[in-house]
């Protein structure tokens, strides 16, 4: 755990040219070593990634490690080459995403079938953690990394935009069991929250099944059960949220967790419709976005008895900050040497002098731990 204060500016032109360079020679050692299934895992290893950002020269703080790393690697990483692409990105580029998927998928020989389940992929991970978690933080960013042999993983980032704080998750395709129960490969911010709504912890399974019940109703009947949920909510608050210790009413930060009142009623009675099977066909509707969620799972414990989780499914814990020299300046001869000793390194072992990687592996083993190369 480190706590990391918050800084401002941007990488410098010289700075970001050399992490193209680095990001590209240690990508492709490791798909060399290890292949695009291990890069990946790696991607969707909170540390790790934040890791990569300090050794690109970049930072050990920041939000801004989010999305300037994961830059980066859109530019580093050629799909042709490495069989390994990265789609997606910071704000307006982050609705490009299914486009450039489509595209990457058409490179790699996907089927139409297989671009489709990529694209759901992507745009459930987003709504998961936009909607389904609501610890008061908005996607801002997501970068959606897809290899040849269709595996992914997702990067994303919100920010809450009272404390300005950021919160990053991590996906990993492999891992992902089911979109709305527990799947994440990590989850990571600058600290727990007392109060957050997380629909896809397992502790919440009869609260997704209530509100797939629910919505089989006519949108009539859960008008009329808002109506005589909110009376309730608000005589019963105090009993019904989960409390600190000696914390008063006032002092909890539960302003965003009232029963809403633009519940989005046309998507519901689309729903009513097409009779969701299941809590992930419900969130995956148009039009059903994180108020419409928190009155369903508020109607299904009020009135059903059926409780989602309140706790916090942040798994690690770090603030964020900026570039600005800290700890130390970059040292951009320091940065060359390893740029181009990977790449010679890599030019070498592809006309088969793979001894030359192994040396260099057996050189480490007898580097000094505390020494500055």
């Amino acid at each position: 755990m480190a706590r990391l204060p918050l800084h401002y500016g941007k990488a410098p032109r010289w700075l970001t040219v050399r992490m193209h360079r680095l990001a590209r020679e240690m990508v492709t050692i490791i798909i060399d070593e290890y292949g695009t299934a291990e890069l990946l895992t790696r991607i969707s290893d909170p540390f790790w990634f934040q890791a990569l950002g300090c050794v690109l020269g970049y930072d050990w703080h920041s939000s801004g490690v989010t999305t300037v790393v994961t830059g980066v690697l859109k530019n580093a990483i050629v799909p042709e080459e490495h069989g390994v692409a990265v789609c997606g990105g910071k704000g307006k580029v982050s609705r490009q995403t299914p486009s450039e998927i489509e595209i990457v998928g058409e490179k790699f020989g996907f089927s139409g079938n297989r671009i489709n389940a990529l694209q759901y992929s992507s745009r459930m991970s987003a709504k998961v953690d936009n909607a389904a978690i609501q610890a008061g933080y908005q996607l801002y960013h997501h970068a959606f990394f897809v290899s040849e042999d269709c595996e992914w993983a997702v990067v994303q980032q919100g920010m809450c935009p009272e404390d300005r704080t950021a919160r990053r998750y991590h996906w990993l395709s492999k891992g992902v069991k089911s979109f709305v129960v527990e799947p994440h490969n990590a989850i990571v911010g600058d600290a727990r929250r007392q109060v957050v709504l997380d629909m896809t912890a397992k502790q919440s399974e009869e609260c997704r099944k209530t509100s797939v019940d629910i919505v089989k109703e006519n949108p009539k009947k859960i008008m009329r059960m808002v109506v005589t949920a909110r009376p309730r909510f608000q005589k019963s608050l105090q009993e019904w949220l989960p409390r600190t210790p000696n914390s008063s009413l006032k002092e909890s930060p539960i302003g965003f967790l009232s029963m809403p009142s633009n519940i989005n009623w046309k998507a519901l009675q689309e729903v009513y419709e097409f009779q969701p099977s299941n809590y992930e066909e419900l969130l995956g509707h148009k039009g059903i976005g994180p108020a419409t969620v928190r009155g369903l799972a508020l109607i299904a414990e009020l009135i059903y008895g059926d409780k989602p989780s309140w706790k916090d499914p942040v798994k690690y814990s770090f603030a964020y900050g900026g570039k600005d020299g800290v700890p130390y300046p970059v040292n951009r001869q320091a940065m060359d040497e390893p740029i181009q000793m990977l790449r010679q390194a890599i030019q070498e072992a592809k006309v088969g002098d793979k001894e030359k990687m192994s040396s260099l592996e057996r050189l480490r083993q007898f580097v000094p731990a505390d020494s500055p190369h």
